[in-house]
């Protein structure tokens, strides 16, 4: 421990602090000298031990917070209501998929492309095929409907998905 006397700044460097009064060996001030409070180990121990456990409560409560809502938290949201057969003129069975898109935030937003997904019965994906619904801006808490028909035929589709581009692509 270093101490310093109190009239002349002169240093000393002290192996045991005991307390009590002390003599400058230059000046020959005389000033007392207290004992530094002993940290306990086992408690600075506990003390380290409690915010390592409040980081990681911290740290698992943000991830899982931030998982569960990463669904949740998209401001768009496209579902589909109805998909139906529809023949052409030429005599060919498409599917024509009746949905829309809302708007869950308290933004406008710009109304994205859909993908239509045609997947067959084992959920192999058949066909992708992109569109552009009608609305171009979203109202906070709007919606936009859309219906499109599917160029290539019907044969051969168990199941129908759509999908939308994260907002940030």
């Amino acid at each position: 421990m270093k101490i310093k006397c109190d009239f002349c700044k002169t240093e000393y460097a002290l192996d045991k602090v005991q307390g009590g009064a002390v003599k400058c060996a230059v000046c020959g001030h005389v000033w007392n000298v207290a004992v530094p409070a002993r940290r306990n180990a086992f408690l600075t121990f506990v003390a380290a031990l409690c915010a390592l456990l409040s980081a990681i409560i911290f740290a698992v409560a943000v991830v899982a917070s931030h998982h569960s809502d990463a669904q949740d938290a998209r401001p768009l949201v496209a579902r589909v209501s109805q998909i139906r057969t529809t023949t052409d003129a030429a005599g060919v069975v498409h599917l024509t998929v009746d949905g829309a898109i809302f708007n869950q935030s308290d933004d406008i937003y710009g109304v994205p492309d859909l993908i239509i997904v045609s997947r067959d019965k084992n959920g192999n994906e058949i066909a992708r095929q992109k569109f552009m619904p009608s609305a171009t801006l979203l109202s906070p808490g709007g919606a936009a409907p859309f219906s499109h028909t599917l160029a290539a035929p019907a044969a051969g589709v168990h199941r129908v998905t759509i999908e939308m581009p994260d907002m940030g692509d």
